[in-house]
């Protein structure tokens, strides 16, 4: 339920969050919360500062929300950056496959674009996805940083996931 004016927003109180596993096991983390949604108003233009409550502790926490354009912007501009950096990504691989492939002359080294190009494949393979997803979760509210009793807390966008109906196989 997100019209033009409001944004959905849940405010998360952190029960637990424990890392088990260790040198032999993986490590899996586990976080436990319990969440409380609102409805939050959108300034006609700007930011302006909300007050949410939490449900669980009753602490007030402050979470600072944009208008519906810059949200918009700031959605695309990362979204962007993010096919940005997939087609840095490529590039860099291409070349640095192109220029590794080579046979050199005895005492000749690789260019140092060759260098440039594989710190590029590494920045652009955590980047791309980093930002496009950022991009798609983006919704313009965000938490102003809490006092030390109340960090264990969280804002997030509430995702409206729409269930599709499964259609009965047919026997055959």
């Amino acid at each position: 339920m997100n019209t033009t004016g409001t944004a959905e927003v849940a405010v998360r109180h952190i029960l637990s969050d424990k890392v088990t596993g260790g040198i032999l096991k993986p490590k899996t983390r586990t976080i436990t919360w319990t969440d409380a949604h609102y409805v939050v108003k959108r300034p006609p233009s700007g930011k302006h500062t909300v007050e949410l409550t939490c449900t669980e502790c009753s602490a007030s926490l402050l979470a600072e929300v944009r208008d519906q354009s810059t949200t918009r912007t700031l959605a695309t501009i990362m979204r962007i950056v993010g096919a940005l950096c997939l087609i840095a990504f490529v590039t860099a691989f291409a070349y640095a496959i192109h220029e590794g492939g080579k046979t050199l002359p005895e005492g000749q080294s690789l260019p140092v674009l060759f260098s440039v190009s594989v710190v590029a494949i590494f920045v652009t393979f955590v980047a791309a996805p980093v930002f496009y997803v950022r991009g798609r979760n983006y919704n313009g509210v965000s938490m102003l940083d809490a006092p030390k009793p109340r960090r264990g807390h969280r804002i997030v966008p509430v995702r409206v996931v729409k269930k599709v109906p499964r259609t009965p196989r047919q026997p055959g």
